[in-house]
């Protein structure tokens, strides 16, 4: 397909942990449209989170025509398609038919889901090989990642293991469904099931060392021998039973894929109009948190995932950090309140989220020369409900509250959340300074995902951090991120990155305080450090329960 026409329009698909969502964009990545809809998740204990790939392509066909009527245009004018999602593991036979992933045998519930953290066990033993394929994740490979949950499937699963015909990351999976090609995106299978992709190779060894020889035996053919970056064009394009189901034209451009976090990083580090995206760390704040930064040369950052070669920007190397749990831990911070039920019943009546009405309240409270900050004295988070992915890779930790009093009103509710923000943001300054002290250092944080929309959460994190936040343009950065890579598929753009700087741009700064308030928060930072340490003392006494209890 050749350069597109002005009048040409791309969608992009992203997949969340509860949602799929949908935008229809023009050449120059202006948002004409979205639309998304919910599928469902089932969690178990104690740490089995599954996901149906059937459901979940439902999801995106009604979100894709949605956004295609909400935009008003004509569905002909799609030229292009880009799918992201979370990094979860899908499993499917021959026939492509779903296979059971979990205890409840239903083969519907085909997905372990990024965040289940069954693997931990598995996770530690594969750590304890010290494999040099390891020297690519961090030092340590995360339970979130596929070949310790690959692990447990021929452990616990045996049947469904060998029975299995593709295990794909679900971004492969959207995109296999949409062009009928198997080719897996370098993204996925770089970042998440250890392919090297500065060497074009899966490492044998490690797969035998760790207990997954068959894989290599079979030429790696069951998780992904057609490796391609993304925004490559996908077999024909769109099948005639993925336009029906879409409601789009047959034989459209299907870009290979990205993880949702890599996508937003794709619409918004390039935003920034220089030819430096290494300059910019992409910062995702949604259910959980992202950080992407990029290199011209590979970095090794104890803690931190990567590098990874062309797994976001073409050429260039990535690391990546982030949380496993931040919106998801604020509102998991926030349950614990007994204010929570009546402040969030108040929210849903103003037609806000908590967070959101809970921002609003703190930005009402500020006083002249004040920052709403400092509505949070006296209390710290520490708010790893789910581990430090970043950068201290230890899943066993968990949260600290200091500080909290016998206050039920709403206003300490909404000191709790101030707390909770700065923690998040703290826990963002430990990676920003453990990447610079290795070599990668950033200038500033481009932030995307539905958490980070407030002003006062951006000003919050570069508050904390001491690093000035930008804000992208678009409202979707993540469905934008995916759209180029439908514009690139068709020919559009020429490169990833010439897109990326055609379509996207800023549209406000947030600087830190570099005064009072900059050394408040430096103080704050200094004692969640302490608080953070505390806590991992204190999970190690713990530990091989908690082992034992995951592995079952």
């Amino acid at each position: 397909m050749g350069a597109g026409a002005m009048d040409d329009l791309y969608m992009g698909v992203d997949v969340g942990t509860e949602s799929a969502r949908a935008g229809v964009f023009d050449a120059e990545g202006t948002l004409l449209g979205a639309a998304a809809c919910g599928f469902p998740v089932y969690r178990e204990p104690p740490a089995f989170v599954e996901q149906s790939a059937e459901a979940i392509w439902q999801a995106v066909a009604s979100a894709c025509r949605k956004a295609v009527a909400e935009s008003g245009v004509e569905p002909g004018r799609v030229q292009g398609i880009g799918f992201d999602a979370t990094c979860s593991l899908v499993v499917v036979d021959a026939e492509g038919s779903p296979l059971p992933v979990g205890p409840s045998e239903d083969p519907d519930r085909n997905i372990i889901v990024w965040m289940d953290h069954r693997a931990v066990a598995q996770a530690e033993r594969i750590n304890l090989t010290g494999h040099a394929v390891l020297d690519y994740v961090g030092g340590r490979i995360s339970p979130e990642m596929q070949t310790p949950k690959l692990l447990w499937l021929k452990e616990h699963r045996p049947a469904v293991f060998q029975q299995a015909a593709h295990f794909f990351d679900l971004t492969d999976y959207l995109t296999w469904r949409a062009s009928g090609s198997i080719a897996r995106s370098t993204c996925t299978v770089t970042c998440k099931w250890t392919y090297l992709a500065h060497e074009d190779r899966w490492d044998g060894g490690y797969f035998r060392d760790i207990g997954l020889g068959e894989l290599a035996d079979e030429g790696f053919r069951r998780i992904g021998t057609g490796i391609v970056d993304p925004g490559t064009p996908l077999g024909d394009g769109l099948t005639d039973a993925a336009a029906m189901d879409l409601g789009l034209t047959p034989g459209i451009a299907v870009g290979a894929g990205l993880i949702d976090a890599h996508a937003g990083g794709i619409g918004t580090v390039g935003s920034a109009g220089d030819a430096a995206p290494s300059r910019h760390m992409a910062y995702v704040f949604g259910t959980s948190s992202c950080t992407m930064t990029t290199t011209a040369e590979p970095v090794f950052v104890p803690g931190i995932w990567g590098p990874y070669y062309s797994a976001m920007v073409p050429g260039q190397w990535l690391n990546e950090g982030g949380q496993s749990a931040a919106g998801a831990a604020i509102d998991q911070l926030l349950r614990f309140h007994p204010a929570s039920a009546e402040a969030q019943a108040e929210a849903a009546a103003a037609g806000q989220s908590l967070p959101a009405w809970l921002a609003a309240k703190a930005e009402a409270r500020e006083e002249p020369g004040e920052r709403p900050a400092r509505l949070a004295e006296g209390l710290h988070v520490v708010p790893e409900f789910l581990g430090n992915r970043a950068p201290h890779a230890d899943p066993y930790t968990r949260a600290v509250i200091a500080g909290l009093g016998m206050a039920t009103d709403t206003e300490s509710l909404v000191r709790l959340y101030i707390a909770g923000v700065c923690g998040l943001g703290y826990g963002l300054r430990q990676i920003i300074e453990a990447q610079a002290d290795a070599g990668a250092r950033i200038e500033t944080i481009v932030i995307s995902g539905g958490a980070g929309r407030s002003t006062l959460v951006r000003q919050l994190i570069a508050d904390a951090t001491g690093h000035p936040v930008t804000v992208p343009s678009t409202p979707e950065p993540v469905l934008l991120g995916s759209a180029i890579l439908g514009a690139v598929a068709a020919g559009a753009q020429p490169t990833l990155t010439d897109a990326m700087a055609r379509m996207s741009s800023l549209q406000a700064r947030h600087d830190p305080d570099q005064g009072a308030i900059g050394e408040w928060h430096s103080r704050r930072y200094a004692l969640y450090g302490r608080l953070q340490q505390i806590a991992r003392e204190a999970a190690a006494e713990t530990r091989q329960p908690m082992e034992d209890g995951l592995d079952k």
